[in-house]
Parts: C-alpha cells; sequence; structure tokens
C-alpha cells in the first residue's frame, strides 16, 4: 500500500505485488529529490535559529526537532521569566540542561559551540537577547516565537524564509510568513498575506476560566514560593509572595505554572493554575504550543518541500 501511495503522488501506476511495500527504484529516487533543493541542503541540513524558548517557542523546537530538523538553535534574555518551566527550554540558562518529552536541550556560552550541541543531538540555546547569531550564523530559517504581543525588530531579510508567531508581524511586509497564536478557530494557521489577531489580554478559557487562573503580581518585588510546580491549591490558598505580599489562588486546581524565584515588574504572569486537576498537563506541552508548533512546520514544509 504504501508503494501504490508514493505513485499515486507522483502521477505514476505502480504494481505493487511487483515492487512490494519498499516500492520501486523510481519511486524511492523522485521521492528523494522532492524538497532538496534549498542551496544545496537536504530538509534536515536546514539550520534555523528561533528567537526566544519559552513554552510557545519550545512546542515549536520540539515539533520541529521530532520531524528531523535537527540544527536548531534558540536564543534567550539572561534572566527568562517562563511560568511553565517543566515545558521551557528557557531553563537552560539557570540549569544548563533540561529535557522536554525526550527532546534534549543545552546551553551554550559562544556560537562556536553549536555544533558541539548538535553532534550529541541536542538543542543549542544561547542568551544573545540582541540576536548576534543570526548574523554569524546565517541560518535558513528564522522564527521569532518570543510572544512579545508586538514585533521587537524581526526583519524579512534576515535569513531565506522568515515565520513570525502571534500578534505583532504581517506578511509578507515583516516576514514570510505568520502563524496564529490566539486561541480559537484560527489557531496554527498560516498566513502568507496577513496577520495574526491583535492581543486580547485575556487568557483562553479552561473549563470556563480565564483571567481567573493566572497569577499576576501585584508590584515589583522578589519572588518567593509557598508551593511547587505541580501541587494541587485551593481557592484563597497562599500560593507564592512577592517581597511581603501574599499571592492567593483565584481557583482550585494544578499549580501548572510558577515562575523562578527571581525580581519580577508589576503585573509580571508568576503562576498558572489548571482547574482541570490532570497532573500530567504540569509536565507536556499544551494543545496550544503543538498547535503554533504545527502551523511552523506546515510554513516551512510549503516553502522548501515543493514539488519541482
Amino acid at each position: 500500500m504504501n508503494a501504490t501511495i508514493r505513485h499515486v503522488f507522483l502521477g505514476k501506476g505502480c504494481d505493487e505485488e511487483q515492487f512490494g511495500v519498499t516500492g520501486c527504484e523510481f519511486c524511492i529516487k523522485e521521492n528523494k529529490a522532492r524538497g532538496k533543493e534549498v542551496k544545496g541542503k537536504s530538509l534536515n541540513e536546514l539550520v534555523v535559529v528561533i528567537k526566544g524558548a519559552g513554552e510557545m517557542a519550545t512546542g515549536i523546537a520540539h515539533r520541529l526537532y521530532m520531524s528531523h530538523f535537527r540544527q536548531i538553535v534558540m536564543t534567550e534574555i539572561s534572566e527568562p521569566i517562563s511560568v511553565r518551566r517543566t515545558v521551557a527550554f528557557s531553563e537552560v540558562v539557570y540549569d544548563q540542561e533540561i529535557t522536554v518529552e525526550g527532546v534534549h536541550a543545552e546551553l551554550i556560552q559562544s556560537v562556536d559551540k553549536v555544533q558541539d550541541i548538535w553532534q550529541k543531538k541536542k538543542i543549542a540555546v544561547i542568551v544573545d537577547p540582541e540576536w548576534t547569531i543570526v548574523s554569524i550564523l546565517k541560518p535558513d530559517i528564522v522564527i521569532d516565537a518570543i510572544m512579545a504581543k508586538k514585533n521587537l525588530g524581526t526583519k524579512k531579510a534576515e535569513a531565506p524564509f522568515v515565520i513570525g508567531a502571534g500578534p505583532g508581524f504581517a506578511a509578507p511586509a515583516d516576514v514570510h510568513a505568520v502563524v496564529e497564536s490566539n486561541r480559537g478557530h484560527n489557531l496554527g494557521r498560516v498566513f502568507y498575506d496577513g496577520a495574526a489577531e491583535p492581543h486580547t489580554g485575556i487568557p483562553g478559557p479552561t473549563m470556563g476560566y480565564t483571567s481567573e487562573r493566572v497569577l499576576r503580581s501585584p508590584h515589583a518585588g522578589l519572588v518567593k514560593h509557598v508551593k511547587t510546580l505541580g501541587d494541587r491549591v485551593t481557592k484563597g490558598e497562599v500560593v507564592l509572595y512577592v517581597d511581603k505580599t501574599p499571592i492567593h489562588a483565584t481557583i482550585d486546581g494544578l499549580l501548572r505554572g510558577l515562575i523562578r524565584e527571581i525580581n519580577v515588574k508589576n503585573n509580571e504572569k508568576i503562576g498558572d493554575i489548571d482547574p482541570r486537576g490532570v497532573k500530567e498537563y504540569c509536565f507536556t506541552i499544551t494543545e496550544k504550543a503543538r498547535a503554533i508548533g504545527g502551523g511552523v512546520l506546515e510554513a516551512i514544509m510549503h516553502e522548501f518541500n515543493k514539488w519541482e
């Protein structure tokens, strides 16, 4: 059946009984030839730089890695503020290494170490808030997944193919493609002429809860934990402090996200309570991050896996 399907795509006829499930030599040769023309590179040789290494960027990186894109570098700031830390490659800035759903990432101090990380079959992460690695590495693909709700300076000229995730980008003016990040009908949709929906400021609903499930700092200050990631909390219970101010759980559920004990700004997102109460969800990539990753993968394949 596999051989027949391959030949249908090629517009050819194939005798499955003659060639079996592996297909004929012509079929295999033709399918290998599809999409290999990227400056002489095959798809798995493409170099990808992802700006950001937080939760959504990690979902993108994970999907690409599992699709055999193995030359990936992610950039981060010197003190990441990820809340869903168990599924954020940004945590390597603090811990040097992290594994998310079987995919390993490691911190590098300079761009000349990136090949060493790739040889170890890991994703490289570098502290590089100015994205200088883009001009040094000259990647084939740049993905802005900072999720800043605006474009912080990403330009289409940075790479042969540039993707913007979420609001703030317009294709084809700023980037080659935009991926929708807002929950709803268009989540993960790719736009080649247009933009993602504007930032609403309201989290997507989970069991009817929106803003109630997100904990925010009431003022600037130092975070001090009372609870840990994965703990069950009840409404009114103290979860953490910002300086001496207690932050109470606003609903019952599991503590799915909790920022590190670092200094935070006023109104910073510092926690995330999941009312569904499934502990596994605290340690796995969300459907939103997977959908955005799927949109990015689609955009890349649309650009580089073309029929001749």
